[in-house]
């Protein structure tokens, strides 16, 4: 008996519970539902989103629960007084508006999306597209204004969020990707491209070009028949087409330089390899690739793999400085010097090749001050100190003539002048070191 009356309590409770629900969805429907949200029904609204949250079961329940609970920001947005400039809104709206509740509002609106095409019936549906359209615009704004404040990382992920919003709308999730590379947030950048790839994304685009005849600027329209009607109307001259080429490409080669800088080497390979097909004459790929190599200390691979970036390109000046750089850090030096004097063969105003050769020169100088050092006061000690001194000399002079060059070239350069000086000082060129001053 005692039993039974527990069964029968226990679903007392649920259908207290349930009942209890549905009043706090009935009055979050009827405060969304207004015109208006002032701020007593935004206290209210937040208040019924808590109280209902633990007590939803049902799926429906559950959904309209989350649906209401993401919406928060969305109607703290409607509730600002629209007679603030531009500005204002944007600078309100960062209280409450963030990365994180923008993605909420992307998970609480797909979600609701999703169960009422399940279910067959649109509660929500039609608001959620139009509520989309109307705060997509302030949105974007704010991933703008997050970019150029330097905020690149959370500017990635608002925009990421919008994508989620509309993915209709991918060139939200490609740019996205580049501002998280260029916050060295490596890892959702790989995601975003890899996302990208995987929907074959182009972001090949037309647009309708026309010179607006009051501000004299060129501007660009996605239409052609918006374009078109502004050139009859006489506001507008000078129609032209403009094409974006395909970024396929760029995001094949994007994947596999991250990959690189998250020390992935296998999978970096793979990826190169994969980006080469579809950028075969790509330069920067075989150099990617030969560096990968390097890494590796497969140095046959590698210097495969130079021989063919220079049989394609072997005047290209930025190649050889890079290769210059890489053979450098592999204490290549030889290689090093000789790709700076291709470059400045090539380009005698390169001004960092310069610099970096005069480091190329010097680069024995520290092994043999240390190798000085290490010396006793012995006659044969004393003997090998003045040959070493004389090797010093040698290098010291052979530089000299490479940083003048570059001084010549880059007079403000302050490493440059630091660099020459030490030159001078140690030759003891005293009237050069004035001069200079």
């Amino acid at each position: 008996m005692k039993i039974k009356q527990i069964i029968i309590a226990s679903s007392l409770l649920v259908s207290v519970a349930s009942f209890a629900q549905k009043d706090e969805l009935k009055a979050l429907k009827k405060i969304y539902a207004k015109e208006e949200i002032k701020g007593a029904d935004l206290v209210e609204y937040k208040a019924l989103v808590a109280k209902l949250e633990p007590l939803a079961i049902e799926e429906g329940d559950k959904v309209y629960a989350e649906f209401y609970k993401s919406m928060t920001p969305v109607l703290e947005y409607f509730a600002l007084d629209k007679s603030m400039t531009p500005l204002q809104i944007q600078m309100a709206m960062m209280k409450f508006v963030n990365p994180k509740a923008i993605s909420n509002l992307a998970t609480g609106l797909n979600k609701t999306l999703d169960y009422e095409k399940k279910v067959g019936k649109k509660i929500q549906t039609d608001d959620i597209i139009e509520t989309i359209g109307g705060i997509k615009p302030d949105l974007l704004n704010y991933a703008i204004r997050l970019g150029n404040e330097k905020k690149q990382k959370e500017a990635a992920e608002v925009l990421y969020g919008i994508y989620q919003l509309d993915k209709k709308d991918v060139d939200n999730l490609y740019y996205a990707a580049n501002y998280a590379v260029n916050a060295q947030d490596y890892e959702n950048s790989l995601k975003y491209y890899k996302e990208l790839k995987a929907i074959n994304y182009s972001g090949e685009k037309t647009f309708f070009v026309a010179k607006n005849k009051a501000t004299g600027q060129e501007e660009n329209y996605t239409k052609k028949e918006e374009r078109d009607n502004l050139v009859k109307l006489g506001t507008h001259i000078n129609p032209r087409e403009e094409k974006e080429p395909s970024k396929k490409g760029e995001i094949t080669k994007n994947i596999a330089l991250i990959l690189v800088e998250l020390d992935r080497k296998d999978e970096a390979k793979a990826a190169l390899a994969d980006a080469r097909k579809e950028n075969p004459d790509d330069v920067n790929l075989i150099t990617y690739e030969a560096d990968i190599y390097l890494k590796m200390n497969d140095t046959e691979s590698y210097k495969r793999l130079i021989n063919e970036a220079l049989l394609k390109s072997p005047n290209d000046k930025v190649l050889l400085f890079n290769l210059g750089v890489t053979s450098g850090n592999a204490n290549q030096l030889e290689e090093a010097e000789k790709y700076y004097k291709k470059v400045i063969e090539i380009d005698p105003k390169y001004t960092d090749a310069y610099l970096n050769l005069s480091d190329i020169i010097l680069k024995p100088d520290a092994k043999i001050v240390k190798d000085m050092n290490n010396l006793g006061v012995s006659a044969k000690d004393q003997k090998q100190y003045e040959v070493l001194k004389a090797e010093r000399q040698k290098l010291f002079n052979k530089a000299m003539p490479v940083l003048e060059k570059a001084l010549e070239l880059d007079p403000s350069n302050e490493v440059v002048k630091s660099n020459l000086k030490s030159v001078y000082s140690f030759l003891e060129l005293n009237d050069k070191i004035k001069a200079m001053k």
